[in-house]
């Protein structure tokens, strides 16, 4: 059974992603986060929030990129194993 976490921001990190998720966006809010972060106008436990946050983006980004990273390995391993 898959693991699942929850973030700052309440969304489940699971090994399946939800069909709206989307990379860029996720990219783009961690960098927004950084952004915020490293502007020190953010109180201490909003920045371990935030830090938090971006974490579990983080690892969402990396399920998906382990999840694609599969599936151009079965079609390479699919057109290696056809006849041609």
């Amino acid at each position: 059974m898959a693991r699942r976490r929850k973030g700052a921001n309440s969304e489940p990190v699971d090994a399946t992603l939800k069909p709206d998720w989307n990379y860029e966006a996720k990219v783009a809010e961690v960098e927004r986060i950084i952004a915020q972060i490293e502007g020190g106008e953010l109180e201490l436990e909003e920045v371990f929030e935030q830090f938090t946050a971006a974490f579990e983006y983080l690892r969402q980004c990396e399920t998906f990129l382990q999840q694609r990273q599969q599936q151009v390995d079965l079609l390479i391993e699919t057109l290696i194993d056809e006849p041609v």
